[in-house]
């Protein structure tokens, strides 16, 4: 008879979280989100992350965060040897590594490197890469390292799951399916803000919002396209609001004052509460270009029955469920975009009815507490 031991006391559990970006945006809220969870949860956490990021800031505010491990952003691509018994000793009481997967630097990989470390120490901690989006450039190590044989794969969307099997034969016992989730506490009905409400957006109809990362990847060029022809053919009181900031951010304040529609752009800086912003806007608007697995901006908004257009790539389609939830566009297709937004605009009835589907689909499939629990429960499983 084969003796099963029993799994560790919660108390016991000690997990890690690797997170090699200075960026900040849905992953990373998540990041914050998912070591607050198990903080909860009584577990004890390590976080490795670089000493100049956003998510080294986010942590040093949580009190109950012991084993903060930071390292320098830049050098660690060039002299990775040098972290390798800094993360060693990090990973060697961890029971499970849990490293978001980024874009290569040099010839450094995040997932890679974190194998190397815990193989070069010997110790039994098991990797769990997370993937965002699939990225074709990307090779089957950063998902599934060569070094270990300890490792899976955590795929946020039925996509990414299948994608994995299919484009890199990652065998299907490796891999778990599990979606992202959202404080639905947080997103409710709010009143909006009374500064968006003067001047020009008290009489501006349809209000469009967009909200992320100012950056090429994201979009922002075609809709500002979009919203032009709109503005000259159909309604010249469409009003779009820009919430975010990143490196596109003069470019695309240039692009406005060029397209002469100053009078129908707003930007406003990230904020740490956006719902107050979405439920000024009629319709919320994700123009990606490339590189989205399943974004928050879009649960965010079907959460508060707020109806979406964003470009068919990634994860997109199994939440914005083309006429039913939203519309889903031709990524970089300008007149796929004003057709989505003139249809969008031009039938409240529908609009009202898509956004009240969106909301239940994320109550179902995408509530935070409900899917930190799946995340939790997987972890127990494999240790």
């Amino acid at each position: 008879m084969v003796k099963i031991s029993p799994p560790p006391p919660e108390s016991c559990m000690h997990i890690a979280f690797i997170e090699d970006t200075e960026l900040y945006g849905g992953t990373q809220l998540w990041v914050i989100d998912a070591i607050r969870f198990f903080l909860d949860q009584k577990w004890k956490i390590t976080v490795i992350t670089p000493k100049n990021g956003r998510i080294a800031d986010e942590c040093k505010k949580i009190c109950t965060l012991q084993n903060l491990v930071l390292y320098d952003y830049l050098d660690i691509s060039i002299n990775s040897e040098r972290y390798m018994k800094l993360w060693g000793e990090a990973l060697q009481h961890c029971k499970v590594a849990i490293c978001t997967v980024h874009p290569p630097r040099n010839n450094y990989h995040v997932s890679i490197f974190s194998a190397k470390c815990i193989q070069a120490m010997g110790i039994p901690t098991i990797l769990l890469t997370k993937t965002g989006t699939i990225v074709p450039s990307y090779i089957r190590q950063y998902y599934l390292p060569d070094q270990l044989s300890n490792s899976g794969v955590i795929a946020i969307t039925k996509t990414i799951f299948q994608s994995l099997i299919t484009n890199y034969n990652i065998p299907e016992k490796k891999i778990r399916q599990i979606y992202q989730g959202i404080d639905l506490r947080y997103f409710k009905k709010r009143k909006p803000k009374n500064m968006l409400l003067e001047s020009r957006l008290s009489e501006a109809t349809p209000i469009l919002g967009c909200f992320g990362s100012l950056e090429h990847r994201k979009g922002q060029e075609v809709l500002l396209k979009a919203i032009e022809n709109i503005k000259i053919d159909h309604l010249p009181k469409i009003h779009l609001l820009i919430v975010g900031d990143g490196p596109d951010e003069t470019k695309l304040k240039k692009m406005v004052k060029k397209r002469n529609i100053e009078m129908n752009v707003t930007f406003i800086p990230f904020t740490p509460d956006p719902a107050d912003y979405y439920v000024i806007c009629d319709f919320v608007i994700l123009p990606s270009i490339t590189k989205e697995g399943l974004p928050n901006v879009l649960l965010e908004a079907l959460a508060l029955s707020i109806p979406v257009i964003s470009s068919n790539i990634g994860g997109i389609a199994e939440i914005v469920k083309d006429g039913y939830t939203g519309y889903l566009v031709n990524p970089e297709n300008v007149d796929h975009l004003v057709n989505a937004i003139l249809r969008m605009e031009s039938d409240p009835i529908s609009r009202k009815k898509m956004g009240i589907h969106g909301q239940k689909l994320v109550l179902d499939h995408h509530n935070r507490e409900r899917q930190m629990t799946k995340f939790k429960e997987y972890i127990k499983s494999i240790i």
